[in-house]
C-alpha cells in the first residue's frame, strides 16, 4: 500500500496560503552545526555568549545552601565543603555543562573507580578530592538496557585517559553529572559533544543579530557626517594622471584649511553640503536586538544587561523575581538529585556517619532590605509573644522553654541579632536554666528587690514605663568632667519608655523580649551620641539609639493603644535641668555603655516638674 502524505491546516490556493506557492511552507528546522571550536571562540570573544553560559551557573551556586542539623555537625560538614571545594567544583561543571552540554564531578575515594560505590564503607574524611570533567574528556560506555536497573538508558561506565596510567574506567554512581541543554530522549545522540546540547546553540542566531546590529551602529557612527562638495567639470579631469592629482591637491588643502580654522574656501562654481545621519531610532533598535538575545538566554534585561529597572510602569523587578524562581527551581528539581550521591558521601566523609536529621535548603536568591529584615524581625517577635501569652493574664499556648529554644533557633537561622548564638552558647538556654524566684520576677518586669506589681483588675489607668541607669556613678562622673555642676540625682537618671496620657489596660503592654537574664538591658559603648537642650524645662540629655527601647516603645503604643505626645520617640538620659550657660558644643557626649535596670510600670505624675532635684 502507498503511503499519502496529508496535511491538517488551512490552505488558500488563490493566495498560496500553505501550498506548493507560498514561501513559508519550505521552512523547516535542520540540525545545528555549531562545533566545539567555534563554542570556545564565542565563549571568549562574546561577552554577550560568555554572560548567557556563566549568569546562570553563578546564580544557582551564589548563595549556596544552608545545612540543618545540630550545629556541631553543621560546623563540620561546612568545614568538608570547605576542605573540598564543594561549591567552586559545582560552580565550575555548571559553567562547563551549558557551554559544552555536559560535566561530571569525580569523587575519589581511593578505591577501585570502576566499582559502583558503596556509601556504607565511607570513613570519616573518605572523600580524597573531587575533579571536574567535561563531556569531552569523558568517554561513554554501552548504554545500560535493563529496564530494571537505575542507570537505564545511560552509560553502564565512563572511560577517561589518565595521562601515563592509560584508559581508567569510572562507575556512573561516582559522578555528579549535570546537563546543559537535555536532549528529548537520554542516551539518544543528537550532539556533537556528548551527553546534550550547548545552551549556545539555541541562542547564537540571536547572540550573532545583536551583535551584528551593535557594529553595524558603530559603523555609522563613523558617517554620521559626510562633506558634498559639487565641483562643475569634475569629468574632465578624472581619467588623466594630472587631473586626478590635481582634484586630489585641491580637496587636500580644502580639509587641512577646514581643520586649522574651521573655515572652508571654494572655488565660486563649487558647492559645498552635508549628509548627516540620524541616530534618534538607533538605540530602540539596538535594545530590540538586545532584549531578543535576552529573551533567547531566558535571562531578564536587568540581569543579563546589568541596569536598574526604569520607567514608572517598569517591571524589571517582577522579571527578577521571576526568575530567581526559576533557577531556585533548577536547583531543586535538577541540582539537587544530581548532587544527591555526592551529598551522601560528603555527609559521611565530614561526620563518619549518616544523621538522618541532616538536611539543607537552598538559600534565597532574593535579598531583603535592611527594612523588610526589621519588619520580619518584629512580627516574628510578635508572634512569639502572643504565643507566650499575654504579661501572665493568659496561658502560654506553648511551653516557654520550648518556645524559647524554637525563636532562638529562628533567629540564630536569620541571623537578625549578631552574635546570639555565641551568646546562648555562654548564657545557657532557657530550658537548660535553673528555676530562680528572682528570674521569674524578672520576667514580669519588676526589680529583684521589689514585689512583682499585684494589679489584676487591668483597670485602664495613665501609664508611665522607665529603665533606671544603674552605672549611674560613672555617668555623674562623665558628667562632671565635662563641666556639669549640677547632675540629676543618681537615682533619679533613667530612659523614658512610655508614657500615656490616656487611660490604658496595663496588662495589654506584654513585656520586653530581649531582657538579659536578670532583667536588665545594656546599650553597648558606641554609636551615635549627642548632647544638647530638650524640652522647655531647661533639660540638657544624653541622645542615644537603642534598637530594644525603640521596637519596645512602639509594641507598648500598638498593644497597649498608648498615648504620646511627641512625633517619634528618641531615646535619651536627661543629664540637669541646669545647664546655665555651659557650651555643648564643647561637651565630648558619654561614649560608654548604659546599663539599665529593668522596666518599671507607674501612672503618670503630672506634677513631676515640681519635684525636679539637683545634686
Amino acid at each position: 500500500m502507498a503511503a499519502v502524505m496529508m496535511n491538517d491546516g488551512l490552505a488558500n490556493s488563490m493566495a498560496g496560503l500553505n501550498t506548493e506557492r507560498d514561501k513559508a511552507a519550505h521552512s523547516y528546522y535542520t540540525a545545528p552545526t555549531i562545533d566545539r571550536q567555534e563554542l570556545v571562540n564565542a565563549y571568549r570573544t562574546s561577552w554577550m555568549a560568555r554572560k548567557i553560559v556563566d549568569i546562570p551557573a553563578l546564580d544557582s551556586c551564589r548563595n549556596w545552601r544552608a545545612w540543618q542539623a545540630r550545629q556541631e555537625l553543621i560546623s563540620v560538614i561546612e568545614a568538608e565543603e570547605k576542605r573540598l571545594n564543594v561549591r567552586g567544583k559545582v560552580l565550575d561543571a555548571r559553567k562547563k555543562a551549558r557551554l559544552f552540554g555536559g560535566a561530571a564531578i569525580y569523587a575519589d575515594f581511593g578505591d577501585d573507580a570502576s566499582q559502583p560505590l558503596d556509601m556504607e564503607r565511607i570513613k570519616k574524611g573518605g572523600l580524597r578530592f573531587l575533579t571536574v570533567f567535561t563531556s569531552q574528556q569523558l568517554t561513554e560506555g554501552d548504554l545500560e538496557t535493563d529496564p530494571m536497573s537505575e542507570f537505564y538508558n545511560c552509560p553502564k561506565d565512563y572511560t577517561i585517559t589518565a595521562g601515563t596510567t592509560g584508559q581508567a574506567r569510572i562507575h556512573p554512581s561516582r559522578l555528579t553529572i549535570f546537563y546543559g541543554n537535555e536532549l528529548p530522549e537520554q542516551g539518544v545522540s543528537g550532539s556533537a559533544f556528548g551527553w546534550g546540547d550547548s545552551v549556545l546553540v539555541s541562542v547564537m542566531d540571536a547572540v550573532k543579530q545583536a551583535e551584528a546590529a551593535a557594529a553595524n551602529i558603530n559603523s555609522l557612527i563613523y558617517e554620521a557626517n559626510v562633506d558634498v562638495i559639487t565641483v562643475n567639470g569634475l569629468m574632465d579631469h578624472v581619467g588623466t594622471e594630472a587631473g586626478e592629482r590635481k582634484i586630489t591637491e585641491r580637496f587636500r588643502i580644502a580639509a587641512t584649511t577646514k581643520g586649522i580654522n574651521r573655515m572652508l574656501i571654494l572655488d565660486g562654481e563649487e558647492k559645498y553640503d552635508r549628509k548627516t545621519i540620524g541616530f534618534s531610532n538607533l538605540p530602540d533598535l539596538m535594545d530590540r536586538f538586545d532584549q531578543h538575545a535576552a529573551g533567547a538566554a531566558d535571562i531578564p534585561m536587568t540581569r543579563f544587561m546589568g541596569m536598574s529597572p526604569g520607567g514608572l510602569n517598569s517591571a524589571g523587578e517582577s522579571d527578577l523575581r521571576n526568575y530567581y524562581d526559576r533557577v531556585s527551581a533548577g536547583q531543586t528539581l535538577e541540582m539537587g538529585p544530581a548532587m544527591t550521591r555526592l551529598d551522601e558521601a560528603l555527609i559521611r566523609s565530614a561526620t563518619g556517619a549518616r544523621d538522618e536529621a541532616i538536611f539543607y535548603d537552598w538559600n534565597p536568591l532574593w535579598q531583603l532590605s535592611e527594612k523588610d529584615k526589621a519588619d520580619i524581625f518584629k512580627t516574628k517577635s510578635d508572634a512569639a509573644r502572643a504565643l507566650a501569652g499575654n504579661g501572665g493574664t493568659s496561658e502560654p499556648l506553648i511551653p516557654i522553654e520550648a518556645l524559647s529554644d524554637a525563636v532562638v533557633n529562628e533567629l540564630v537561622e536569620d541571623g537578625a541579632l549578631a552574635g546570639l548564638e555565641g551568646a546562648i552558647e555562654q548564657y545557657g538556654k532557657l530550658s537548660e536554666q535553673e528555676d530562680d524566684d528572682d528570674d521569674e520576677v524578672a520576667a514580669l518586669g519588676a526589680h529583684p528587690a521589689q514585689k512583682p506589681n499585684t494589679i489584676t483588675d487591668a483597670a485602664p489607668r495613665t501609664l508611665y514605663v522607665q529603665r533606671k541607669l544603674l552605672n549611674a556613678a560613672e555617668f555623674i562622673a562623665w558628667a562632671k568632667s565635662q563641666g556639669f555642676e549640677t547632675t540629676t540625682p543618681a537615682d533619679d537618671l533613667h530612659v523614658t519608655i512610655a508614657f500615656s496620657r490616656n487611660p490604658v489596660d496595663w496588662m495589654r503592654a506584654g513585656e520586653p523580649w530581649n531582657n538579659e537574664k536578670n532583667g536588665n538591658l545594656t546599650v553597648q559603648p558606641g554609636g551615635a551620641r549627642i548632647v544638647e537642650p530638650l524640652g522647655d524645662k531647661g533639660a540638657v540629655v544624653l541622645l542615644f539609639n537603642s534598637s530594644e527601647l525603640s521596637w519596645r516603645h512602639e509594641a507598648i503604643r500598638r498593644d497597649a493603644e498608648a498615648s504620646w505626645d511627641f512625633p517619634s520617640y528618641q531615646p535619651h538620659v536627661t543629664i540637669t535641668y541646669a545647664g546655665g550657660d555651659l557650651d555643648l558644643s564643647a561637651v565630648e557626649p558619654y561614649r560608654g555603655k548604659l546599663v539599665f535596670g529593668p522596666e518599671l510600670f507607674s501612672e503618670l505624675d503630672e506634677d513631676w516638674s515640681s519635684k525636679l532635684s539637683e545634686e
